[in-house]
């Protein structure tokens, strides 16, 4: 006899409480439970990174975790990143542009892994964009385009002015 467990968390903005057994992942539990398929299971062993999600903000391989772990914790998996069904994230808009896909099998965890990296290196350079991809597996386009999204993702972005650079600060006369 299977003991289940509640867990209570939030994925996509959304507040869950569902029944699990213990041993379920979290992959599994995303794709089957609450129907979220875009979180995709490459090698079920945390090498290719198709199944990364954000875990209160940090990319983590879903497939490495397990259901209970996530209790009362933030999810977001790439269902979440675009703010309405016909309009796409920024990131995903740059993918788009630079045809940074083909198969689309990686994208979703590459999404998730670098949308956190992007906040910490707004305007990276290729050799970060690479080493922030070194952990995701794509086996169709080479890279490149997917360095050049990301780098066209950075620029996009509105720079914010360092504080307290001088040339930020106003003078009083």
């Amino acid at each position: 006899m299977t003991t289940h467990v509640t867990v209570s968390l939030t994925v996509n903005g959304k507040t869950y409480r569902e029944e699990v057994e213990p041993r379920l992942l979290l992959s599994d539990f995303l794709r089957h439970q609450l129907r979220l398929k875009g979180t995709h299971v490459g090698c079920e062993h945390g090498a290719c990174g198709a199944c990364t999600v954000l875990f209160d903000g940090e990319p983590v391989r879903s497939c490495l975790m397990l259901a209970v772990q996530a209790n009362g914790h933030q999810i977001m998996t790439v269902e979440g990143l675009a703010e309405s069904p016909d309009r796409l994230h920024p990131l995903q808009e740059s993918f788009r542009e630079a045809h940074a896909l083909q198969c689309g099998f990686c994208t979703p965890g590459i999404l998730m892994t670098l949308l956190p990296f992007l906040e910490e290196h707004p305007q990276p350079t290729e050799a970060e964009i690479r080493d922030a991809l070194s952990g995701n597996l794509c086996r169709c386009t080479g890279y490149q385009h997917i360095v050049e999204a990301v780098a066209r993702a950075g620029r996009a972005r509105p720079r914010k002015p360092a504080e307290g650079r001088r040339e930020d600060r106003r003078e009083e006369k």
